[in-house]
């Protein structure tokens, strides 16, 4: 198994296809397809399975592409350092709920090494996709919340993945209006003040449960629901 073995593995998975990946790599199909089979081989699993879309991990190829990253950018690290002579090159990458904080957070964070070398990736995504973020080291750090709802599903995960979770801060439901907004003259607001309005809502994928909601209260009634796929609406 050679270092650029480990880098092709790498490609075909962010690209999702054999084809795709062999264009950006400049090798025939063929010659990545061998390759692909020749790690599987070596390393006793099966890394890909094919769909109709392309190719997709497996479970086992997921937690093998987490350590190939760790190799590949240590070696890069190394390359950069004593044969380019280059500053390291600093990698850090945050999966997370839709938060604004951790947008204000990645901005200063980059604010801070503007002048260095650095690859920093913010991947706003789904409960359960940033929990496997991190357990197959793609990203550094996760942030999500816990809450009476879902926390004993999510510490039961952390520990069947052996990750750590820290708390940030404990944090009350509020919510923001304009200073002429009917519900301003409230002194306070209940759950059933709200149903008129629309709700918006993050989509879980497979995981289409209050365990992983985004939201607080995401089995309350609603009259109109909005759910969104991808894009944090601020």
């Amino acid at each position: 198994m050679t270092l650029q073995q480990l880098k092709y593995m790498i490609t075909v998975a962010e690209r999702g296809s054999i084809t795709e990946a062999a264009k950006e790599l400049y090798i025939s199909q063929p010659s990545l397809s061998g390759a692909i089979k020749e790690v599987e081989k070596e390393s006793g699993i099966t890394i890909f399975s094919r769909c109709r879309a392309g190719v997709a991990l497996t479970k086992e190829g997921m937690e093998f592409l987490g350590y190939a990253r760790q190799v590949v950018q240590q070696m890069e690290l190394l390359e950069s350092k004593y044969i380019d002579k280059k500053p390291a090159k600093q990698r850090f990458c945050v999966s997370t709920q839709h938060y604004t904080f951790t947008t204000n957070a990645f901005v200063e964070l980059i604010q801070h090494f503007g002048q260095e070398r650095f690859e920093f990736i913010l991947n706003e995504t789904q409960t359960h996709q940033i929990v496997e973020d991190v357990r197959n080291r793609f990203s550094d750090l996760g942030i999500l919340y816990l809450c009476n709802s879902n926390e004993n599903v999510l510490r039961k995960l952390f520990e069947e993945y052996n990750l750590n979770f820290f708390e940030l801060f404990t944090a009350m439901p509020h919510i923001f209006i304009g200073k002429d907004h009917p519900l301003a003259k409230c002194a306070s607001v209940r759950l059933d003040d709200l149903k008129s309005y629309p709700r918006l809502s993050f989509v879980q994928g497979t995981y289409e449960s209050s365990n992983y909601s985004e939201e607080l209260f995401s089995n309350e009634p609603a009259e109109r629901r909005a759910k969104n796929a991808g894009l944090c609406i601020r």
